[in-house]
């Protein structure tokens, strides 16, 4: 029978060993477990993917929503994960059942998860305004609450896979590759497949097909319950089986979990990840919910042409993957991303930038696509490994919390991990809609038929409110202060301390 339990006071010898084993007698997991485990992140990107790209452009210039309606309701939904996400986190790391900590939440979520995706992209009829952002609303709260039932635990295997300081970039260089990858899957058969085929007589372009997307709801749900199935069942067998700790006398209260969470999280270092970690969702979503709208009325792209720009996607994911292990054992976790990022970040809205200052030739140069193509390409695989080395950072946190609480709370921060990667569906999305309303840019617009002074004024409120906060970013995390030394020393007093009982 599962129940739950409560953790032990910090002098509680039990609490302290956790049954979590010395660095040396963990297992290195196999490549097929680490890949299954990775896979399980298509479900994520699928969710963020189309929440980041397509939802806006779907409900305001598809459905008719007043943008700034739905980015109102997607931020609302954000205030909801403000207090899911941890006590997911919190229940998972002290959750005791025959399937470990994390796999029960796991299993439950595949099936809402799916069912509540495939219908947001089918919203009713001849709704209202009203209407459309209850429906809206609801079924953001749910998807951001059964994504979290099985995204919270399956990231918080992360640094139970392993203690090792370069194996866990390695491990998050895969979870990022598949949940970039996996989420691009399906952008990319939008793009190539299911617009070019929702043209009728009457609809130009399949962006502004309902249907499209209705379609694409079903095919995402599809994935998204396969990718969570995948991952759950893949890593059954390293199911952890701690040592049953003496229940603790004091009946805990929601403040009482609160208290423990702020303890087990008051560190300067996990301030600095969470607080850059927060910008950067923001202008990730930022930059992820006007994507379209600059493919498609800035740069005047064809769907095919911005198919073959996200399919640039792939290639970045993988070189992302491949670089992020290297800057680690080279540079550092901390120093490399903070190098990475500048570049990456500085280099986002070059191209707009030069187009906003006639640098660069009018939409019918050919040159444009290919120069547009390459820069985003590049962009997106040093954002991605800058994203894993923080992720593998975070990871290092576990150990030194550890050191301070005498609980492994793995679940407790990467909920926080979560909370970061659904703030882009917030609050991104809700700057992008009033960077919308700001250029006065106009709904139910088809390509081609947008003013180019209102064009310009998207560029221009757009490219310095990401660069500040991208920079901002960057300022925060320099003062993260765990690097290889002081993990590998966190790592050795646990061990001594396990082996001594104290």
């Amino acid at each position: 029978m599962t129940q739950f339990v409560p953790p032990l006071s910090e002098a509680s010898e039990v609490t302290l060993t956790s049954g979590v084993p010395s660095s040396a007698a963990l297992d290195k997991p196999s490549g097929a477990m680490k890949a299954a485990y990775g896979f399980g992140s298509v479900a994520s990107g699928v969710t963020e993917t189309g929440f980041n790209y397509f939802l806006l452009i779907f409900y305001s210039q598809v459905i008719g929503l007043d943008a700034r309606l739905v980015g109102l309701a997607v931020t609302i939904a954000l205030l909801f994960d403000a207090v899911s996400d941890p006590i997911v986190g919190y229940w998972s790391d002290n959750l005791r059942s025959r399937w470990g900590r994390r796999h029960p939440f796991m299993y439950a979520a595949a099936v809402p998860v799916s069912v509540t995706y495939l219908l947001i992209w089918n919203p009713p009829l001849a709704w209202n305004q009203e209407q459309l952002f209850w429906y809206l609303l609801a079924l953001s709260i749910l998807i951001r609450t059964f994504i979290t039932f099985f995204e919270t635990p399956a990231a918080a295997i992360t640094p139970e896979l392993s203690v090792d300081y370069d194996e866990r970039s390695s491990i998050a260089s895969l979870r990022l590759f598949f949940g970039w990858a996996g989420g691009n899957v399906m952008t990319v058969l939008m793009f190539f497949v299911i617009f070019p085929a929702s043209v009728t007589a009457t609809i130009s372009t399949g962006q502004f097909n309902r249907d499209a997307y209705a379609l694409y709801g079903v095919l995402a749900a599809v994935l998204i319950f396969a990718a969570i199935a995948v991952c759950s069942i893949g890593t059954h067998s390293r199911i952890a089986k701690p040592t049953p700790p003496t229940p603790n006398k004091t009946k805990m209260s929601v403040v009482g979990i609160f208290r423990e969470m702020r303890q087990t999280l008051a560190s300067r270092s996990f301030f600095a990840l969470f607080a850059g970690a927060m910008l950067g969702a923001v202008a990730t979503g930022l930059s992820a919910s006007l994507a379209f709208y600059f493919t498609t009325y800035f740069w005047g792209f064809s769907p095919i042409q911005i198919g073959v720009i996200v399919t640039g996607v792939f290639v970045s994911a993988a070189i992302g993957s491949v670089i992020a292990p290297i800057v680690s054992r080279r540079m550092g976790k901390k120093r490399g991303a903070m190098i990475i990022g500048l570049v990456a970040f500085i280099g986002s809205p070059l191209p707009i930038f030069l187009r906003l200052i006639d640098v660069l030739p009018g939409n019918d140069d050919p040159f444009i696509f290919w120069f547009v193509l390459i820069a985003n390409t590049v962009d997106t695989a040093l954002v991605i490994c800058f994203q894993i080395l923080i992720v593998s950072m975070i990871a290092d946190l576990v150990e030194h919390a550890e050191l301070r609480t005498g609980r492994r709370s793995e679940g407790v921060f990467f909920a926080a991990v979560t909370f970061v990667k659904k703030s882009v569906l917030g609050l991104g999305l809700l700057a992008g809609s009033f960077v919308l309303s700001l250029s006065a840019f106009p709904a139910d617009a088809q390509q081609g038929e947008v003013a180019a002074d209102t064009l310009w004024r998207l560029g221009a409120y757009y490219v310095p409110t990401i660069l500040v906060i991208w920079l901002c970013m960057i300022a925060v995390i320099s003062i993260y202060k765990i690097d290889r030394a002081e993990h590998e020393a966190n790592l050795r007093e646990l061990d001594r301390r396990r082996l001594s009982g104290n």
